[in-house]
């Protein structure tokens, strides 16, 4: 128990505040970064901090999730969604960085807020933790898709890194699915869409 305590406090810091690292390349790396305006680098590195704000929520919340799963199969899953969840972090943290903006400096709140509702979902039992994974994964997806409309046409490096976050979260839902989610209660998935609109407005500027 203690070991186990120890491994998700040094994995909360590490997501916090060490550098996010990824196996695979940072999408978009090889393309010709784009001439972009100040206002336009502007936009782009707050639309990047909203998407890393996001991962650093996602890491809480399969944390939270896998901490009281009962089902090894789906603790399995939530962990290998955390470590793709990881490589979006370090993808949206390495575009921030290239366009001199900065991270949210509410990113530890963020992260314990989640890391609470992820633990406290898991207690449902496994099939509502999936559910809850499924509905995740389909509003940040949504979220992505939106987030590619604005974008600047021109800024390829961007738009890579979010096309394929939007594929992997896709993924991740349809895995949920597979082994067995509940479909959440209509109330449930409003609650969720209220907190994401939250994060994603106080994010984009602080």
């Amino acid at each position: 128990m203690i070991d186990q305590a120890i491994i998700q406090f040094d994995r909360a810091l590490r997501t916090i505040l060490a550098p996010a690292r990824a196996v695979r390349p940072v999408p978009g790396s090889e393309v010709p970064d784009a001439r972009l305006s100040d206002s336009e680098r502007r936009e782009v590195a707050a639309l990047m901090r909203v998407n890393h704000c996001g991962e650093v929520c996602a890491q809480a919340l399969y944390q939270g999730q896998a901490i009281t799963s009962r089902d090894d199969a789906v603790k399995s899953e939530l962990e290998q969604a955390a470590r793709e969840e990881t490589e979006h972090l370090a993808w949206t943290e390495h575009r921030i960085a290239e366009l001199g903006g900065r991270k949210s400096l509410l990113n530890p709140l963020w992260y314990l807020g989640s890391l609470a509702v992820g633990a406290v979902v898991g207690r449902f039992g496994d099939r509502w933790n999936l559910g809850f994974l499924a509905e995740t994964e389909r509003q940040v997806e949504a979220h992505l898709g939106r987030h590619l409309e604005r974008l600047p046409a021109a800024d390829q490096r961007s738009r890579e890194i979010v096309e394929q976050m939007k594929l992997d979260e896709s993924r991740h839902a349809q895995t949920a699915v597979r082994l067995g989610a509940y479909e959440l209660p209509a109330p449930a998935r409003w609650a969720m869409k209220l907190a994401s609109r939250v994060m994603t407005t106080v994010s984009y500027r602080l």
